[in-house]
């Protein structure tokens, strides 16, 4: 009975609750609870486990934390190794992000993909709204390339001005049913090293579309050797190490919310 009537009421985890409907970020809050500032319904909370619903009237001080329904998801970062598939159960037992995750992020969705010899930037929400917008979005997706050759002109001149491709299946998943695929200019781009053995890029794209980058050089007949998202838009994984998550700090749930309740994408 207490279980539905919780689920019910929509309870919240009280650092959750106020992280998402605040500028104080989730360690923030903890301290604040500690330090015995976080009140509900007039009487001061020190658990950290404590839990709170849309009726209970919790403060800081004599500040009133107010819900926003805009507000209420989570997202987190993953810094994804070489060798994880992202999605939810792989049919021939290989390990996935969510393994290395954790049970606590069972629920949530990945937002955009990484292909299995990938690695770098996921995002994962436990907003349905907030995904598809995410995915959906123009928001820049920067990757560090090096494929297994040279950097030649035609292959600029696509990467300035696009290109469409009545069959683009070099570079994609042998059980793809995706062939043609337009490309749309590179939002930016920075050759670093360029040889005929090897070339190391910066790319910026807004999309994400199905192996695209892959599909893209394959094209050229490069094969990328190595890719690795490090930033999607504005997120950047900066100094988290490979193999580890964390949670959006307070400036990036600010300019989260603010594309979110944006008209453009």
């Amino acid at each position: 009975m207490k279980k539905e009537k919780e689920e019910e009421l929509e309870v919240t985890r009280l650092n959750k609750f106020i992280s998402h409907n605040s500028n104080y970020s989730r360690r923030e809050a903890d301290k604040l609870i500690e330090e015995g500032r976080v009140s509900i319904n007039g009487k001061p909370v020190t658990n950290l486990s404590t839990k709170v619903s849309i009726n209970d009237e919790v403060r800081i001080g004599k500040k009133l934390i107010k819900e926003d329904k805009n507000r209420m998801y989570t997202v987190i970062m993953y810094n994804k190794p070489k060798g994880e598939l992202v999605t939810k159960n792989d049919p021939q037992g290989r390990k996935t992000v969510f393994d290395s995750l954790g049970k606590q992020y069972k629920h949530f969705l990945p937002i955009g993909r990484l292909d299995y010899a990938s690695e770098g930037l996921i995002l994962l929400t436990d907003s349905v709204d907030v995904a598809n917008k995410l995915m959906h979005s123009k928001l820049e997706r920067i990757y560090k390339i090096k494929v297994d050759g040279e950097i030649h002109p035609k292959v600029e001149e696509a990467m300035l001005h696009g290109i469409e491709l009545e069959d683009a299946t070099s570079g994609a998943h042998e059980k793809s049913k995706i062939k043609s695929m337009n490309f749309e200019p590179f939002v930016a781009y920075k050759i670093l090293t360029n040889n005929k053995s090897f070339s190391k890029l910066k790319v910026a794209i807004a999309e994400g579309k199905n192996r695209e980058l892959r599909r893209f050089f394959g094209h050229f007949g490069l094969n990328v050797m190595d890719l690795k998202r490090f930033e999607f838009g504005g997120m950047t994984l900066n100094n988290l190490p490979t193999g580890k998550s964390r949670y959006l700090t307070k400036d990036e749930y600010k300019d989260l919310r603010s594309f979110l309740n944006s008209k453009d994408d």
